[in-house]
């Protein structure tokens, strides 16, 4: 898609502190991050959210979640533990209409959300 943000990351159009970039799947640093680690693993073909990646790829899901766990590894947090997350929609937080995991870690996150 030629107007997505990570689809232009991905193609080199637009630099980012790129920390894996595979076949299927690149990972980089977030620009505001909210951990020590916070890292956005994105398939390298534009899938725009979560409820369209099996219409694409059956297998891209599996690939995001191995590339979380070797850059996991890479990043030196795999034995202290991370946060993998997936944003969906206006009220789940989604900025980047392109599917995206987070990988957030390098210090005790706390809980899931806060209660309001």
């Amino acid at each position: 898609m030629s107007d997505c943000l990570f689809c232009k990351i991905v193609s080199g159009d637009i630099p980012a502190q790129v920390v894996y970039n595979g076949p299927n799947t690149t990972a980089f640093r977030d620009i505001n991050p909210q951990a020590p680690v916070h890292i956005l693993i994105i398939p390298n073909h534009h899938i725009e959210h979560i409820r369209d990646w099996g219409a694409y790829d059956n297998n891209i899901l599996a690939e995001m979640f191995q590339t979380a766990n070797t850059v996991a590894e890479m990043e030196g947090i795999a034995d202290s533990g991370y946060r993998l997350m997936f944003n969906y929609g206006a009220d789940g937080g989604m900025e980047v209409y392109h599917l995206h995991l987070h990988l957030l870690g390098g210090r005790m996150l706390g809980p899931m959300v806060v209660r309001q």
